[in-house]
């Protein structure tokens, strides 16, 4: 992944309610929501709605799809797992690593 694509993908969801909005997207998975099922969740406002949508596809974290008079946004996995793989790359000096309890449970407090 290029420097350019992670900080497009950043710079889209450097926004409180665009994160809100992917955030929701992803936990329904490739089931996808339709903007009034978002409108109904996150009490967003139409237009404003549109606008972060438009800049989420733009950055590619969505994939939006036509089906009769309805548009679904899906998340685009593969961008999200290649942004994963992008920030964790040679993580922890190249060897894996898996966080231990003691550390997540500090991070959960």
């Amino acid at each position: 992944m290029k420097n350019t694509d992670a900080i497009s993908a950043f710079l889209a969801l450097g926004q409180e309610s665009r994160l809100n909005v992917f955030r929701l997207i992803v936990q329904r998975g490739g089931e996808g929501l339709t903007p009034s099922q978002i409108i109904e969740k996150l009490g967003i406002p139409n237009a404003t709605l549109s606008f972060h949508l438009k800049e989420l596809v733009q950055a590619n974290l969505l994939i939006v799809e036509r089906q009769s008079r309805n548009l679904i946004y899906r998340p685009n996995a593969d961008l999200v797992q290649r942004l994963s793989g992008f920030l964790l790359e040679n993580c922890c000096g190249g060897k894996p690593c898996i966080p231990s309890k003691s550390i997540m449970k500090a991070k959960v407090k």
